[in-house]
């Protein structure tokens, strides 16, 4: 498992009570702690919380599924981030679990409970769903994807009309369920036909920690040709509207310095680009 690669969730000031939240049902822990940034362990894989403001909220389009062990285990989670949350899918027995269950939190995020046989040392999967203009493009990202980074692969793919449920008569020919690694680290999609109130956004981006300009130059070409988008300090949208963010291990070295005046240099630099040129961060730094 890749922790170089995890997910991002963005908030609007309660990143922390979630933080706390999530750490109690999967009994996970807070590994850093600021106003702006957290960062938790669960089951040994990382996650980002930011508190980037009201801008972007996040949606069903990126879920968590969590490979569960034991009904009781499914259980115990369920009970809890169904409270005040939001049933999609009852947890119920189906053609593709003995018991699984799809729920929103309260905190926005999405939730797939799954009980099977373990496959992974990998136990929170996020899971893309390709809707609207991008109904269909699943397994075209899945190439774009596996095509870009090192050490990745096409691990298995369902089609609709291979599938053991297709009661939306959605294309035989669009993924059901799919899974695949990049760098060593999994992640489901799915294609979906249902109008569906949301999209991709920044509310769930993933991360992807650099260890080098030649490595950030090439993800960052790779992920925005072919219609992806620019953003600002790093972050950027493949051409399907996934939100990334390219980072070097060394702008987090260059910020946590214990001189607070450099550290602060080069979040100025880096609030200036779109790209993160590791030589402008050295210069800032330096200055």
């Amino acid at each position: 498992m890749n922790n170089n690669i995890f997910p991002c969730l963005w908030y609007d000031g309660d990143a922390k009570e979630s933080a706390e939240f999530y750490c109690k049902i999967f009994d996970g822990k807070i590994t850093s702690d600021t106003p702006v940034v957290l960062n938790l362990e669960l089951f040994g894989q990382k996650l980002m919380l930011l508190n980037g403001g009201p801008h972007f909220e996040k949606n069903a389009s990126v879920s968590f599924m969590v490979m569960c062990e034991t009904e009781d285990e499914v259980q115990k989670y369920w009970d809890q981030l169904e409270d005040g949350g939001i049933v999609l899918m009852p947890l119920n027995s189906y053609p593709w679990s003995e018991k699984y269950g799809w729920v929103r939190d309260k905190f926005g995020v999405t939730w797939q409970l799954y009980l099977g046989e373990k496959k992974s040392v990998q136990r929170i999967i996020p899971t893309l769903m390709f809707i609207h203009q991008n109904n269909g493009k699943a397994m075209e990202a899945m190439e774009l994807y596996t095509g870009i980074f090192p050490n990745s692969k096409i691990e298995s793919v369902l089609k609709y009309g291979e599938g053991v449920n297709n009661e939306n008569h959605e294309v035989p020919e669009n993924v059901q369920h799919a899974h695949f690694e990049i760098d060593g680290y999994s992640l489901f999609c799915m294609d979906n036909s249902y109008d569906h109130k949301f999209d991709f956004s920044e509310g769930i981006s993933m991360v992807i920690m650099t260890n080098n300009q030649e490595e950030t130059d090439h993800l960052w070409s790779s992920l925005t040709a072919d219609g992806g988008r620019e953003s600002m300090c790093g972050w950027l949208k493949d051409k399907f509207g996934m939100s990334w963010q390219i980072v070097p291990k060394r702008l987090i070295e260059l910020m946590g310095d214990s001189d607070q005046q450099k550290a602060q240099n080069v979040v100025q630099a880096m609030m200036k680009m779109q790209k993160i040129l590791i030589k402008d961060l050295e210069e800032a730094y330096h200055s």
